[in-house]
């Protein structure tokens, strides 16, 4: 049996075209006003060009999402991309707008967040480590308030700042769980000034979220101007406009808020543009992204991270809110190990068939599909194909879709490019012929509490939903300082609707601990921490560092 090839061995083949060609294939023209090129295989959209599309009828929106994730992988990115294609293939002019993939996944456990197979977008290696450096800016300019946060205390606090009630902690784009609690200051000319402190990763950062959620570099200095850094000796909070911090930061990520463009192997139109995380924040690209490539093409096909409980409700009621967009058609993504998985079995039994596990796991995707229909949404279901996958398993999924009433299809864009997904492609336009009837799953008028409960029961299936005291009070707090209006965004496992990773299926009447609430007041949603979630992952035993190398060509080996 021949070996597949790795993803970046099916990158480093690709036969690029200029980035030019690329964009002259949306209409952008190849003049300096419209476009920055970053390289020969990518640029930057310039705000100029951007301003000229506002009058243009936007295209059609397609949300791609998965079901629960598992260690069997699901394939989300590889679908979006591969849908973007198959749609070029059926004549369909359409982009695909993915998250800047992370540095902490990428040498940690995850990998990288590129696509896979013949469903890619390159410059594979590049996307996957430093891209156009807008980690670096977004990275740079959280860090920039914390330190002037510390200089300002160090000059005679003329804030007031409370030390014990500063919220902001700083970042760096590394999975390294020995920076989660810190001491700073503890020797040297700030040592009357030491305190506790702790990082956070990157895409955790509350600039992220803020640089994701911006209509525009004024909107993204205002919201910046609004973050909650601290609070004062009389309980008063304190924002980044107290410090004078919201200009400089705001030059630091100048550059950076243009959106990306690249391609799949295909050569199709893809916008690469920022990546918060889908736990701690709503896990999707940013908002410019999503609006301009709505634009320049007919189908806009972008993802929300995770499983639809965590990435596609947040999506929907937290970025659709804010950008005042909202999808035609939503795909979930499932995999048949997936499933049987979720239905008992372990990984490494995968490999044979098991069509009565694979029957337990469906109820995971049956959630997810109602779920999505809470929102008024017709959603389509996409079997990521596996060469392993057997007749009878694709049958089960293929006659539970059929007796659910949802529209289904098999899909082979990993091993065959937009060639192998034109079946889901052509379901999809037919959906996004309908008219729409989404709706918010709740009306910012409700209370924190009320909206914490609505997402936890409706969403997650939970019985009871246990608040802490500190939690019960920062929830207080933030009413009154007039944030009550303000959508919830949930951070917990990924890996199950309760907040215990090995409940697979789809556990019901469970209990969801909420341990604490963050205020992102610039972003404009309330953080709800619920178990034992980090917000600065590590490292695992055998990361996929290990295996990442120069090779005697000097090429990379090992990214995935």
């Amino acid at each position: 049996m021949v070996k597949p090839k790795s993803d970046i061995e099916i990158a480093r083949k690709a036969k690029m075209k200029p980035i030019s060609k690329i964009l002259a294939k949306i209409k952008v023209p190849d003049k300096s006003s419209a476009f920055s090129p970053m390289g020969r295989h990518i640029a930057k959209i310039n705000f100029d060009f951007i301003e000229k599309l506002q009058k243009k009828k936007d295209g059609k929106l397609i949300l791609v999402t998965a079901i629960t994730p598992t260690p069997a992988g699901e394939g989300k990115t590889t679908t979006s991309v591969g849908l973007s294609d198959g749609l070029n293939k059926i004549g369909k002019k359409s982009i695909v707008c993915l998250r800047e993939p992370s540095l902490g996944p990428s040498f940690g456990m995850k990998g990288g967040a590129a696509g896979g197979g013949y469903a890619q977008v390159v410059p594979m290696e590049q996307i996957n480590l430093h891209f156009t450096g807008d980690f670096h800016a977004i990275t740079s300019a959280h860090n920039l308030l914390s330190a002037m946060i510390d200089n300002h205390i160090y000059w005679g606090n003329q804030l007031n700042i409370d030390e014990n009630r500063i919220v902001w902690k700083r970042v760096m784009d590394m999975n390294d769980r020995a920076l989660r609690f810190i001491e700073i200051n503890t020797d040297g000319v700030a040592k009357d000034f030491k305190r506790i402190d702790g990082f956070d990763i990157t895409v955790a950062s509350e600039v992220m979220a803020i640089f994701c959620l911006s209509n525009d570099l004024k909107d993204l200095e205002k919201r910046i101007g609004k973050i909650t850094f601290a609070y004062d000796k009389q309980g008063n909070p304190l924002y980044a406009k107290d410090l004078k911090a919201h200009g400089p930061m705001t030059v630091l990520l100048k550059e950076a808020i243009r959106p990306n463009v690249t391609q799949s192997l295909e050569n199709n139109p893809a916008i690469i543009h920022g990546g918060p995380f889908a736990n701690i924040a709503h896990g999707c690209n940013s908002v410019i992204a999503t609006k301009t490539a709505l634009k320049l093409s007919d189908y806009v096909v972008t993802e929300a991270g995770f499983g639809a409980d965590l990435g596609a409700e947040k999506f929907l009621n937290i970025k659709c809110r804010k950008a005042g967009i909202k999808p035609n058609c939503v795909v979930i993504v499932a995999t048949i190990r997936a499933l049987k998985m979720h239905g008992g079995i372990e990984k490494e039994d995968l490999e044979r068939e098991d069509v009565n596990a694979l029957k337990k796991g469906l109820v995971n995707l049956e959630r997810h599909i109602d779920n999505i229909k809470k929102f008024g949404l017709e959603p389509v279901v996409a079997i990521n194909h596996f060469a392993l996958d057997t007749k009878k398993e694709v049958d089960t999924v293929l006659n539970f879709c059929k007796k659910n009433e949802v529209e289904v299809s098999e899909c082979k864009h990993w091993a065959k490019g937009g060639n192998g997904i034109k079946d889901l492609a052509k379901k999809v336009v037919k959906i996004c012929k309908k008219n729409s009837n989404f709706n918010f799953l709740y009306e910012e008028k409700l209370s924190l509490i009320e909206k914490i409960e609505l997402i936890t029961k409706q969403i997650y299936k939970a019985s009871k939903v246990t608040i802490s005291d500190k939690a019960k009070n920062q929830l207080k707090i933030f009413e009154n300082d007039g944030h009550s209006h303000l959508p919830v965004c949930i951070a917990k496992t990924q890996y199950s609707f309760s907040t215990d990773p090995k409940l697979k299926g789809a556990p019901s009447n469970h209990e969801i601990p909420i341990r604490e609430v963050r205020l992102s007041s610039g972003a404009e949603f309330v953080v709800v921490v619920c178990g034992s979630i980090m917000t600065m992952p590590g490292l695992p035993k055998v990361p996929a560092a290990d295996n990442i190398k120069l090779n005697k060509k000097g090429q990379i080996e090992g990214l995935f």
